[in-house]
Formats: C-alpha cells, sequence, structure tokens
C-alpha cells in the first residue's frame, strides 16, 4: 500500500519536469483548446474590451493640447495622462517604478497571477481577439486539429490565407498603435499620410513592430506566458499557501472516477470530479490544474467555467475548481490577510505617500542656473561686476509659459543674451546671461545669489547659485 501511495505521488508530481508545450525530444506541441464559456469567460470578454477601447483610444486622447499618454524614448519625453515628465523627474520614474515592483509583489501574495488571465495585454489579444478569429474561420479545437492534420486542399488554402491576412492586418493596427505611444499620434499620422522618402524609417518600424506582433500572436502564443515572460517563474516564489490562486479542490475531488447515473459516488470511493478531461481542453496553456498551481497557469478561468458547466450536467454543486488557496482547500480556513502581505501592505502606502509628495510639490518649470565655466567676472564700471551663466528650461506643462530671470537676493539686473524666452508647450530652452551687482553687495570673492523664475507676476521658482567678484580691497 505505501509502494502505490508513493508511485501515484511520483506519477502526480512528474508533470513538473516539463511543460505542456513541448514534448520530450524539444520540439513544439501545438495547443488546441476548447472554445471557452460560462460566467467568467463573459465578464472577462467584456473587461477586455474595455480595455482594448482604452489601449486604442489613449495615445489620440489629447489633455490641455498634449498627449494622454506618450513615451517618447529617442526624445526623453514622457507624458502620463497629460503630465509630461522629462530626464530630471527621473527620481520620479524610479520610485514610480519600484512602487510598481512592490504592488506586484503584493498582489501576487494576495491573488496569484490573476492579473495575467485578466489585464494583461497579451492574454487579451490573444484569447479575446486572435482566438476568436480562429474560432470564427477554422471552427473548435476538434476542427482545427483535423484541419492542420488534413493534406492541402483548396479549403485549407482558403481558410489558412483568410486567417493569417487578418492576423497580419490586426498586428499592423497593433504595431502602429504601439508606434503611437512611442512617437505620438501626429507623427504617426505624419508617417502615414506623408511621402515615403521622408518616412522611411517611420514606415520600417511600423513594419517591423507589425512582424513582431504577428509573430507573437500568430505563432509563439502561449510559448510567450511559459517560456518568455518572467512573471510565470516570479510567482513560484511568491505564492504560498495563503494565496489565492485557480485551484481545484482535490479534497472534494479525489477519487476521481467517471459518473454513472444514479451511483453514490461517496458509496463507492469516488469524489465529485468526474474526470471527464474538460478543465485540460479548454487551457490555453495545456496544463492539468488538477496537479495543483503550475507556473504555466495564467488565471484565465477558463477551466472554472468547464467544470462548472460539467458539475451543472451531472448535478454536482459547483466550484469544484474555483478561486481559492490551498489552506482554504486543504486546512478549511478562509481567506485571510497573512503577515506579509501586511508587510508589503506597509511598504506599499509608504512608497505611495511619498510618491503623492513628490508629485504635490513638482514644480511646471524645471530650472538650472550655472556660471558658465572659464568665464571671470567682468568690471562693468567702478559700481557694477557682472557674471556670465548657462539656463535651461525645461516646461513640464502643455501650455506656452514666457519665462523671466529677476535677481531676488541681493538686488541686481539680469541681462538676456538674445531675445526674451517664450518657452513652448512641454519644450526646453537653453540660454545664456548675465547678472550684474552692485560691487558694494558683494560678500567677498563668492556671493550667494537667488535668483526668481517667473512667468508673468508668478513666482515658479527660486534658484541659488555663486557669483565671483574681486579680492576686497581691489
Amino acid at each position: 500500500m505505501i509502494e502505490q501511495e508513493q508511485t501515484r505521488v511520483e506519477r502526480d508530481e512528474s508533470f513538473r519536469d516539463s511543460i505542456a508545450t513541448v514534448d520530450k525530444q524539444g520540439k513544439r506541441i501545438w495547443i488546441y483548446p476548447k472554445k471557452p464559456s460560462g460566467r467568467f469567460y463573459r465578464w472577462r470578454t467584456w473587461l477586455s474590451y474595455f480595455f482594448l477601447a482604452l489601449l486604442f483610444s489613449a495615445p489620440l486622447i489629447q489633455v490641455n493640447g498634449g498627449p494622454l499618454v506618450l513615451f517618447d524614448v529617442l526624445g526623453r519625453r514622457f507624458v502620463l495622462f497629460g503630465q509630461t515628465f522629462w530626464p530630471q523627474d527621473i527620481h520620479l520614474f524610479v520610485l514610480l517604478f519600484i512602487t510598481g515592483i512592490v504592488f506586484i509583489a503584493l498582489f501576487t501574495v494576495a491573488f496569484g497571477r490573476i492579473f495575467c488571465g485578466w489585464i494583461c495585454p497579451q492574454t487579451i489579444f490573444m484569447e479575446m481577439v486572435f482566438r476568436k478569429i480562429e474560432y470564427a474561420i477554422e471552427g473548435d479545437w476538434k476542427q482545427q486539429r483535423a484541419l492542420d492534420r488534413a493534406e492541402w486542399n483548396a479549403e485549407k488554402i482558403g481558410k489558412k490565407t483568410a486567417k493569417h491576412a487578418i492576423f497580419f492586418a490586426i498586428a499592423f493596427v497593433i504595431g502602429n498603435v504601439f508606434l503611437a505611444y512611442l512617437i505620438g499620434s501626429e507623427r504617426l499620422f505624419g508617417i502615414i499620410t506623408g511621402p515615403f522618402e521622408e518616412h522611411a524609417g517611420g514606415f520600417l518600424a511600423m513594419v517591423g513592430f507589425s512582424l513582431v506582433f504577428y509573430g507573437v500572436f500568430a505563432f509563439m502564443r502561449e510559448q510567450v506566458c511559459t517560456t518568455v515572460c518572467p512573471y510565470g517563474r516570479l510567482q513560484g516564489v511568491l505564492l504560498d499557501r495563503h494565496s489565492v490562486v485557480i485551484a481545484y479542490d482535490h479534497e472534494r475531488g479525489e477519487a476521481r472516477g467517471k459518473f454513472r447515473k444514479n451511483e453514490e459516488r461517496s458509496a463507492v470511493g469516488k469524489g465529485d470530479c468526474i474526470d471527464c478531461g474538460q478543465c485540460v481542453h479548454v487551457c490555453p496553456t495545456g496544463i492539468d490544474i488538477r496537479n495543483g498551481t503550475q507556473l504555466e497557469c495564467i488565471n484565465c478561468t477558463a477551466c472554472i467555467d468547464a467544470c462548472d458547466h460539467m458539475m451543472d450536467s451531472v448535478g454536482l454543486p459547483k466550484g469544484l475548481i474555483r478561486y481559492a488557496s490551498e489552506s482554504e482547500i486543504s486546512d478549511k480556513r478562509p481567506f485571510r490577510f497573512t503577515v506579509r502581505m501586511k508587510a508589503y501592505s506597509a511598504v506599499l502606502v509608504v512608497l505611495i505617500s511619498v510618491m503623492v509628495g513628490l508629485f504635490a510639490v513638482r514644480s511646471d518649470v524645471e530650472a538650472t542656473l550655472l556660471r558658465t565655466p572659464g568665464v571671470l567676472y567682468q568690471e562693468r564700471d567702478e559700481a557694477h561686476i557682472s557674471n556670465m551663466y548657462n539656463y535651461k528650461l525645461v516646461n513640464k506643462t502643455n501650455d506656452e509659459m514666457p519665462i523671466e530671470f529677476r535677481t531676488l537676493r541681493p538686488t541686481g539686473q539680469v541681462e538676456l543674451i538674445g531675445k526674451s524666452i517664450l518657452l513652448g508647450s512641454a519644450d526646453l530652452s537653453e540660454g545664456e546671461l548675465f547678472i550684474v551687482l552692485d560691487r558694494k553687495d558683494l560678500e567677498g570673492m563668492k556671493t550667494e545669489v537667488v535668483v526668481g523664475v517667473f512667468s508673468g507676476d508668478r513666482l515658479i521658482e527660486e534658484l541659488s547659485t555663486s557669483f565671483v567678484g574681486p579680492m576686497p580691497g581691489k
């Protein structure tokens, strides 16, 4: 009996030595998931449509004359929800990145990989766009498998051509939207409508992004989730017995056995699992959820819907596969906030508080004022000394701003070299200026000068710099 139990455990755990999409020779096993249906699938569909609408419209939405979202890597300018960020705001991005990591860790510790199944763009596009098109053209999983195994004929050529043509067209649209996030919708429309020779680089980028997305959704598919994305492996070190995941209730389901009408399952030693295999057939990554939590599981809920349908069909209670933790199933304990979750939450609250504070004190204009290196002071006359400075201004808003420098302490004059400053929307300006002080206001060879940056009568920022003068007595 002990040997049988050991053999059963070894057999149950052998699945962890490989993934369902690769055979022992290392060759790809193509997954044909059954078309899902059910309440969770309906909820995911509507949520996915919302995110798709947001994803495609975000680069086109204008806020205060600027884009809602922009990641201009080459221009080193980022726009989030209408707020422009420059390299000078790198500390905010670092803090935002750390906050995101802590949030992902906390969310995973508490609720597993729910992000992958409900929010991840890869899952949304694959399951709610490309997979639906595949079902419409090639049929359900058995029809797809039969079509792939069939000889090439007019029907197969027609279906495959239509499917991949639509796939590439959608990938081309996705590639253009992705490019719009990087360069902005106005520049994208300029590339589309302008002469090819003027936008050859942009056109090649369009084609490149389109080919990448086409390859991902037409061929890579679940391999992105199982072998490329690091999050699946990250959850392995974040999950514990108290994390809520999509779980099979082995206490209720085992021992598995085929359903027989009017049979008292408990009397013959059977659990509620009728071993129909529907949870495996609908899985887009090809796993058997009854083996326990696995890195390939993206929490898409397809197995929950399939199992609930089968339980309804045979008159057994739903929830054999459901959102639950291992402690809830094995120890019959409800979900609770563990010490680890509380620690992550405390760190997250601190980070969010600091980030909110930094955003609150963030100025509309980032200004720097430094003495021009290698240039000595100038004696204007017997009573006045001047120093030359380099200034740099970054407008973080979407409004044009006239800028003026004024000395605050001590009183002096500011002379711009060149024309007056009109800082454009989300623009950067650099130039030189002179600060002229009265000799009697100098405090030795170095004097601290406070300069105000004004837009009209509004003081935007105060800058402190040093002013060099002659030695006392000269």
